[in-house]
């Protein structure tokens, strides 16, 4: 499923026009990411949680070369699924 089949899916359970549906996601994804650049947690009992981590810098290697390489430190963002969600995919 992608966006769009998100927001027809939505539109459709929700009785609501595909652009309400469209405000909605859009809405709920920027309020996401609002809180994790914060370094909030975004947790919906569940469903799951979203967090940010922090990767320490590390070195690498070049896969053709071979050559040592460093990867700087960055955030990255983990979602952890919910035991309804991930009970009710088993």
């Amino acid at each position: 499923m992608n966006k769009s089949d998100l927001i027809d899916a939505m539109a459709a359970d929700a009785g609501i026009t595909k652009a309400a549906a469209k405000k909605s996601l859009e809405s709920f994804l920027g309020n996401v990411e609002k809180s994790l650049k914060k370094g909030d947690r975004v947790s919906l009992v569940g469903f799951g949680s979203w967090s940010v981590s922090k990767r320490a810098a590390r070195e690498g290697r070049n896969p053709q070369t071979g050559k040592t390489i460093q990867i700087a430190a960055k955030n990255v963002v983990k979602f952890k699924a919910g035991s309804e969600l991930q009970s009710s995919v088993n």
